[in-house]
């Protein structure tokens, strides 16, 4: 599938409609996304399993990129979640064109977008009290994966609504550099001006202050309300590749060529800002924004161009089937235990295993994960905000 066309659709698209949704999309971004959340689905729990049992260095060392550094650093499981972002963003000048000529207005698509976005934050309370949970409003915590998705899809999507393309661009980097200069001239009280300390910094300072209810280690939460300014530069770069990828002239090999180009140099521009303002999801910071924004670029160029220039896609379907349902595969393991269904149908295959049962059991998990997700795929049925 070589065309550039990419659906927008409602948040449950069935039968003929859905059949059309299949056909429309650009197949790279569904089997990219794929890729990204089938590690969150198990693998990174089967993988620390077996590093537990071997105890070898390969095995510990690779079990060490499936968990996030306590503070500065970056390993690969820091990268689901921007990816993820940057995916977000790469859709929408899609979603919007497609919206623009059906005879939608921007005040319109915004009204959508805000709603798409706010239902997101929702969902993301929901996720953290793991269900429809009644409590005290304090015992709650507010900040989230989705909701941090949701702030920053609303926000880069008014960037792109309403500023010109070399507006994106510039808006991108002021989000970068206002940032990185917002904590390097700010701290907590008591603090030296400019530290970066869990307790220290200005963004933690600002949560503590801010949102209300629990934050997740007390004093900070990971997904902290003021860092959603980078993560909104996150969201818009993708909006910019996706502008690009959908308007430009240029050959789709060429397009690869230079989203791999970008890629590369934003990973250089990150390893040297990372001198002064450490690489740290924890603060979402700056450098950590360029570095998982080059990454992001790099894999989408290669699928990309595997997939939808060179044409070899049927390897993609796998990862496609839980790409186009990503949002349910993230939030349904809060209402549906694929372990204990996993444990009733293959309990008896996986006691055969030895010491090896606790991780094949995961992996079995991640496959009842999996089919759950090819049975909605083949009725139609795509859970979308």
């Amino acid at each position: 599938m070589t065309s550039v066309q990419h659906s927008t659709y409602n948040p449950v698209t069935r039968n003929t409609e859905g059949e059309k949704f299949k056909k429309s999309r650009l197949k790279s971004i569904d089997a990219l996304r794929g890729f990204d959340m089938f590690w969150i689905m198990g693998i990174g729990s089967a993988i620390f399993q077996i590093a537990e049992i071997q105890k070898t260095p390969f095995w510990s060392a690779l079990a060490l990129q499936f968990e996030h550094p306590y503070w500065n650093g970056f390993t690969f499981w820091d990268l689901i979640f921007p990816l993820f972002m940057f995916l977000s963003g790469l859709s929408s000048p899609f979603s919007v064109n497609n919206q623009l000529k059906k005879g939608r207005s921007k005040q319109q698509i915004l009204w959508k977008v805000v709603k798409r976005g706010m239902i997101l934050v929702l969902l993301g309370i929901i996720y953290n009290a793991q269900g429809l949970v009644l409590k005290p409003l304090d015992e709650y915590r507010y900040a989230s994966v989705l909701g941090k998705i949701g702030l920053s899809y609303i926000f880069a999507n008014i960037i792109y609504l309403y500023a010109k393309p070399k507006g994106q661009i510039i808006w991108y980097w002021a989000l970068l550099i206002g940032y990185w200069l917002l904590l390097k001239f700010t701290s907590a009280p008591g603090y030296p001006m400019g530290d970066l300390t869990e307790p220290g910094n200005f963004m933690s300072y600002f949560d503590r202050n801010v949102l209300p209810g629990k934050l997740s280690r007390g004093i900070h939460d990971t997904v902290g309300l003021l860092c959603t300014v980078t993560g909104v530069a996150t969201t818009l770069l993708g909006v910019i590749t996706g502008d690009f990828l959908r308007k430009h002239p240029m050959k789709p090999s060429k397009k690869a060529q230079w989203f791999a180009i970008a890629g590369a140099g934003l990973i250089l521009l990150a390893l040297v800002w990372n001198i002064d303002f450490p690489i740290n999801k924890n603060l979402w910071s700056s450098s950590f924004t360029v570095l998982t924004g080059g990454i992001s670029l790099l894999l989408f160029a290669l699928f990309y161009f595997i997939i939808d220039v060179k044409g070899y896609d049927k390897w993609t379907f796998f990862f496609r089937v839980i790409g186009m349902n990503s949002i349910f595969i993230y939030i349904s393991p809060v209402f549906i235990s694929y372990s204990y269904t996993a444990n009733k149908l293959f309990g008896s295959i996986g006691a055969l295993f030895g010491v090896y049962e606790a991780p094949v059991m995961r992996l079995f998990a991640v496959v009842v994960a999996w089919l759950v997700l090819y049975f909605l795929y083949k009725k139609n049925v795509f859970l979308k905000i």
